[in-house]
């Protein structure tokens, strides 16, 4: 309340200062004179005139004349020998010594060899030649003098204007009277605001408690009531600053000084208003071109789609394109649709064809071409994997050190599901670059390869070992019979031999390869144990007593059984 307290006592005193400037302007020249009682015209007195800082304003390095703050005429070329600014500086000391000597201030125009002269009373103001003219500007030299002759009578009346006490006087009531008027707008527009803020509080509480889904709020009652605040204080403001603008127009139009100052601020907001709705207006036709170029890229993307989910679904046959590369086929030709588009809609762009809009795009070209080099690398990479069908979702494949079941080959990462309670994300580039291995490939079917190693002494029958690892993968559940298990003698190593059993199993989850290969494990610990069989790799110390063989009498131990 203080704060807006102030403000309004701001206002106030810029008014005072306004109608104080008006006053002593009035103060200075006194009343005007009277005519005689007997009738006669008296001769024409020579009238007091305003300072000479208040018809002169300080003048520009562009050579322009201006008299009580209201350009006259630009200059714009040398003339005898004299420049552009010197002739302004001339023309408006010639125009101050014209108006301080009185008359009637009658403009006329002369025109002469070297251009034309504009005269007050009779006296030389300044001359207009050719060369002032502005080839591309479509004027002439008539009509720059018309202009010039226009500006100068209004000048010359205003500095009579502000000689008047009475014009003054009348100026100084309708500033008064505006000021009270903005107060009183200004004071509506508060309790305005204060209603429509109850107002739109309610209607967002309402939405807050009855806009729901399955039972949850959707909208935010907190935020929903400071959208609303700042809404409201949005439009406030908004509407307070076009007042604020109007009210300071209104009054530096109304004094003679100032009312060149007014009209600049009344015609920008017009011309910027009139502007702005043009180019709108102008513009609508090109974003109804976007509009219907956005709609059939959608239409195109939706029909592609559609297509490309029957053929990964196996709806659709054709033997240009298999389920594994309609994925991402259809990533490519989504992109390739609004490029397409893209392109087709940048000329109707509004502002397309602006040098800010051309700086933008190729700021925006700059940072891709140096930023994205490895997203692209990695794009890259994601369609080379997807097209040459290294790797498809569901498939259990070791990439460097990670181990997993593939649930989802992105365009620029590959997510792997250990199994173990982690989700492994491993960049396109590394996949194509590291050695892999894909334990689903090779099998019959659905499933994975399961495998185990271990390394046994040389005293132990290796058809027993082998016996028993098979009888291991028999006992694990998952694990198929058909094909049956294999047990590979991969090295004969110094001290020991080293069994591989190869299984196939049928995974159910992600997780499933995880569990069925901790089960064969057990298994194996199990069924060695049961048939005594120590899982030790004995390393050379020193020549034994005995030597290390298994007798042909031990070549067949259970569980393994001599061939017929």
């Amino acid at each position: 309340m203080a704060a807006r307290g102030r403000g309004v006592r701001l206002w106030l005193l810029l008014a005072f200062v306004a109608f104080s400037l008006g006053s002593a302007h009035a103060g200075e020249s006194g009343a005007a004179p009277s005519p005689p009682a007997d009738g006669k015209t008296a001769a024409p007195a020579k009238p007091a005139v305003a300072p000479k800082s208040a018809i002169v304003r300080e003048r520009t390095a562009s050579g322009t004349v201006t008299i009580f703050n209201r350009p006259i005429v630009t200059f714009r070329s040398t003339v005898l020998g004299v420049g552009p600014d010197d002739r302004a500086e001339s023309a408006e000391k010639r125009i101050l010594a014209l108006l301080e000597r009185g008359g009637e201030g009658r403009v006329t125009v002369e025109k002469i060899d070297l251009g034309d002269v504009i005269k007050i009373d009779g006296g030389l103001a300044f001359i207009l030649s050719d060369s002032d003219v502005q080839p591309l500007s479509g004027d002439t030299l008539a009509t720059i003098a018309d202009r010039a002759v226009a500006a100068l009578t209004t000048a010359i009346a205003e500095t009579r204007e502000a000689r008047n006490a009475r014009l003054m006087l009348e100026a100084a009531i309708w500033a008064g009277i505006a000021t009270i008027v903005y107060v009183l707008c200004l004071l509506v527009l508060r309790f305005a605001r204060r209603g429509v803020t109850r107002r739109l509080l309610h209607v967002a509480d309402v939405a807050a408690v009855n806009f729901r889904i399955g039972g949850t709020a959707v909208v935010n009652r907190r935020r929903a009531f400071a959208i609303a605040r700042h809404l409201v204080q949005w439009v406030f403001w908004a509407v307070v600053l076009l007042l604020t603008y109007q009210w300071v127009g209104f009054l530096l139009g109304r004094f003679p000084f100032t009312r060149a100052w007014g009209e600049q601020l009344n015609s920008f907001l017009a011309t910027t208003t009139i502007d702005f709705l043009t180019a709108v207006a102008a513009s609508i036709p090109e974003l109804l071109v976007v509009v219907v170029i956005f709609f059939l890229a959608r239409t195109v993307v939706g029909m592609l789609h559609n297509f490309f989910d029957g053929v990964q679904a196996n709806r659709i046959d054709v033997g240009w394109l298999d389920a594994d590369s309609a994925r991402p086929t259809r990533r490519i030709t989504t992109f390739v649709v609004w490029v397409f588009a893209l392109a087709m809609a940048y000329p109707y762009i509004p502002g397309s064809g602006t040098e800010a809009f051309k700086g933008l795009s190729v700021l925006l070209g700059l940072m891709v071409s140096i930023g994205a080099s490895g997203i692209v690398g990695q794009a890259a990479s994601g369609l080379i994997l997807m097209y040459t069908r290294t790797f498809r979702p569901g498939e259990y494949v070791r990439i460097g050190e990670s181990e997993g079941t593939i649930v989802d080959m992105g365009m620029f990462t590959t997510r792997l599901r250990t199994g173990l309670g982690e989700e492994v994300t491993v960049p396109n580039t590394l996949a194509l670059s590291a050695v892999s291995r894909n334990y689903s490939r090779a099998v019959k079917g659905a499933g994975f390869i399961l495998d185990a190693t271990v390394t046994i002494g040389y005293d132990a029958p290796w058809r027993q070992v082998q016996a028993m690892l098979i009888e291991a993968a028999k006992r694990t559940p998952g694990v198929l019979a058909d094909p049956a298990p294999h047990v590979f003698q991969t090295a004969l190593s110094d001290f020991y031999v080293e069994y591989r059993l190869v299984c196939q199993a049928v995974p159910k989850e992600a997780h499933a390869r995880a569990e069925a290969l901790s089960l064969l494990n057990a298994n194996v610990l199990d069924v060695f144990n049961e048939h005594g069989v120590q899982i030790m790799s004995p390393h050379y110390l020193g020549d034994p007593t005995t030597a290390k063989v298994v007798p042909k009498s031990r070549w067949y131990e259970a569980p393994a059984r001599q061939p017929r």
